[in-house]
């Protein structure tokens, strides 16, 4: 019952979005937004290390995610003094394997995109990191991941199962990639 209840939540929010009365914004630029259905890892973060390896040499990259596990509130950049505590394990990650990319953490992407722009305005591309329930933000290309071994097209909502939004939210995306396999 409580899947149910759960899932008429995430219903009437995405139906919200649907008809414009919860707006979404949308930028200028490329934004690439890597996210899933489930909770947990479906290799989010190496699938946005994938996208940074394929677009840093042509493009000024930078990588926004909420920032899961740091201890910190709002909108950081990560410096060459920055710890995991401050941005979370993985923009952590991501910062030291690509130290020419911007990595910034923040809660709300909506408001985390222009003040990354406003410190970084040479950026060309963004990629968000797990934002695909963030519907504050139209991405440009929403790439959905789902683990080989729990496809999300078996799966049942919170609590009863892993998924944190509807099936039927899979139409948003531009493109589906199993992992994991």
């Amino acid at each position: 019952p409580l899947s149910i209840i759960y899932g008429f939540i995430i219903w009437i929010r995405n139906k919200l979005f649907d008809k414009n009365i919860l707006r979404s914004a949308s930028f200028n630029f490329p934004v690439v937004c890597v996210g899933n259905l489930a909770v947990g890892g479906t290799g989010k973060t190496p699938m946005t290390e994938y996208l940074i390896r394929l677009l840093e040499q042509k493009y000024v990259v930078a990588t926004l995610s909420r920032g899961y596990k740091r201890k910190t509130k709002g909108f950081a950049i990560a410096q060459e003094n920055t710890n995991a505590i401050d941005i979370g394990d993985e923009p952590m990650q991501l910062h030291k394997k690509f130290p020419r990319v911007t990595v910034a953490v923040a809660e709300e992407r909506v408001v985390g995109i222009p003040q990354l722009l406003h410190v970084k305005p040479a950026t060309e591309v963004i990629s968000l990191d797990d934002g695909f329930q963030h519907r504050e933000v139209r991405a440009g290309l929403n790439i959905l991941l789902t683990e080989y071994h729990n496809l999300y097209t078996r799966d049942f909502m919170l609590p009863s199962g892993d998924l944190r939004d509807l099936k039927s939210s899979s139409k948003r995306a531009h493109m589906i990639i199993v992992t994991k396999c």
